[in-house]
């Protein structure tokens, strides 16, 4: 009958508010406990016994610091409510949460977050928020004196400190082989994983200092050769989105998802290429930061200029056009074309731009330039959950398709197909690329470079979608797509070899290549280029 009492005393409700955090918001971390700890025998019992005694005693002692007049119930309320969307996103999607998933949520678009809210969603969060922080608001504390309230806090925080200190003490070696072993398990634990990582993301982005921008590649310029070029050269680098290389049929793939990529002459697939990270807030600044993976960090790519910025210091015309959520800062110095808000009645008909958008006008784009250029293009790609909104309805040839974003409502199988048509829509935008990049090529050296910025789950092991830590990641969120085309003229001018490039094709590659390969096979020299990260030097007669 406590539950239902209209008066609680404070240490009551804090008791409740712990107990439900531990067993109703944190079911992604007692199914990761369940995993580790293996079959259910005595030690097994014993140690989740332990942890939840541990858990709860943890956030008793931490609600009871905070649980006083004014304060504790709108804190308390205000974190049932955050709990119950991060529970649900959890739950839904077989995520982890860190300082990199934060910093997907604040980079996250208007499309993206309509993609995520759904009818599941707000029943859940009315029943694990809204109706939880309603009861809570309800309830009349039974505040005591000052003083004996202060006693009564004190010996609270006491009593939960010893379960604490206790069973922690008791427990010592089996806690410290279970932390140490398996680190993904602070990612699992609500609401201690996102406050964690909030105020992760906060102190690295926020708490700082003023960003000043470190000039980088400052003595670049053009080898004196691409002076006597005969045509302006075009490069086009495609930054794909949440393309696994697996699903590719230029991979080995078994159903056909690049019918025309695989017919178009002169394409090199590049089948054993890894992402930096496993989400675009990560991926997309390393991989042209020249920092490299092991070295990388966000703060450091911001504090810096990256490629995009050295080639336009040595000539080109640079322009980055964006059909997703923005360039995460990479493109703030060259200039910026934003096509998501185009209205092209056949491209742009269902509130968002499907890929061919990135195509349009682009002779226009390229006969106007006074100088050379290297164009990026970003794609909307297979961003998930709604992979059914990624690519025109002509394109569904794998059916049926799972449409809602509530992955788990649909089996595999649907989630699959509709994925594997917004690779076999990649197929058709990348195809429709080439082929015009060949139709130019008597007017100008045209050259295309794809890679995806990182990988998906699409439910195996229960994980969708992307974003896990990279440690912990599957290979399907690190291993991407990735294919380069080269025109005649450009391969003569550059001094490419065709059929070296063949012959090294399944050379494992990264994003760390990118910074190099962009600057050796456009020709610019600099300190900052280094010949043993450049994919295209074996292959170039210059080198």
């Amino acid at each position: 009958m406590m539950i239902f009492n209209r008066s609680i005393r404070p240490e009551r409700l804090t008791l409740l508010v712990s107990l439900g955090l531990v067993l109703f918001y944190n079911l992604p971390f007692w199914q990761e406990m369940l995993r580790i700890v293996g079959p259910l025998d005595g030690h097994g019992i014993k140690l989740l016994l332990e942890s939840f005694l541990l858990v709860t005693a943890f956030y008793n002692l931490v609600l009871s610091l905070f649980n006083w007049p004014y304060i504790g119930k709108p804190v308390m309320a205000l974190l049932l409510l955050i709990t119950s969307f991060i529970t649900y996103f959890m739950n839904q999607y077989g995520v982890m949460i860190d300082v990199h998933m934060v910093q997907n949520a604040v980079q996250t678009d208007n499309k993206e977050v309509r993609d995520l809210l759904t009818g599941k969603m707000a029943l859940f969060v009315i029943v694990l928020g809204i109706l939880p922080a309603w009861w809570l608001c309800r309830r009349q504390i039974q505040w005591r004196s000052p003083l004996r309230e202060s006693g009564a806090r004190l010996l609270t925080i006491l009593i939960s400190a010893a379960v604490l200190l206790g069973i922690a003490f008791a427990a010592y070696q089996d806690f410290a082989s279970l932390f140490r072993n398996n680190r993904q398990l602070r990612h699992y634990l609500t609401p201690f994983n996102y406050i964690q990582a909030t105020n992760g993301y906060v102190q690295d982005h926020y708490n700082s200092g003023p960003v000043v921008i470190s000039p980088l590649g400052e003595d670049a310029k053009r080898d004196a050769s691409w002076q006597q070029h005969k045509r302006k050269t075009v490069f086009v680098l495609v930054v794909g989105e949440t393309a696994r290389a697996d699903h590719f049929s230029l991979n080995g793939y078994p159903r056909n998802t690049n019918p025309k990529l695989s017919a178009q002459p002169g394409l090199i697939n590049l089948p054993n290429v890894h992402s930096c990270g496993t989400e675009t807030a990560v991926s997309v600044p390393c991989m042209f930061s020249g920092i490299g993976r092991d070295n990388y960090s966000g703060d450091k790519a911001a504090r810096q200029e990256n490629v995009l910025d050295v080639l336009k210091r040595a000539g080109y015309n640079v322009i980055w056009r964006d059909n997703q959520s923005g360039c995460k800062d990479v493109c703030n110095r060259v200039t910026l074309e934003d096509v998501t808000t185009s209205k092209d009645d056949k491209l742009c008909s269902t509130g968002e731009c499907w890929d061919e958008i990135l195509l349009q006008n682009l002779q226009q784009k390229i006969d106007q330039s006074d100088r050379d250029i290297v164009l990026v293009l970003h794609q909307m790609g297979s961003h998930g959950p709604a992979y059914y909104k990624r690519y025109p309805p002509a394109m569904e040839q794998f059916k049926p398709v799972c449409q809602t974003s509530e992955l788990s409502r649909c089996p595999r199988e649907q989630i699959v197909n509709g994925f594997d048509n917004t690779i076999l829509y990649t197929d058709t935008v990348l195809s429709g690329l080439i082929d015009f990049l060949r139709a130019n090529q008597q007017r100008y050296n045209t050259g295309m470079l794809y890679m995806s910025d990182h990988g998906e789950s699409l439910g195996e092991n229960g994980m969708y979608l992307h974003g896990t830590p990279y440690l912990l990641a599957p290979e399907a969120q690190k291993h991407i797509g990735a294919m380069m085309w080269f025109s005649d003229s450009f391969q003569q001018e550059v001094g490419l070899n065709q059929r070296c490039l063949e012959g090294r094709k399944a050379e494992p590659y990264s994003h760390d290549n990118l910074f190099h390969s962009l600057l050796g096979v456009l020709g610019v020299h600099t300190s900052v280029y280094n010949k043993q990260l450049d994919m295209f030097a074996p292959c170039r007669q210059s080198s």
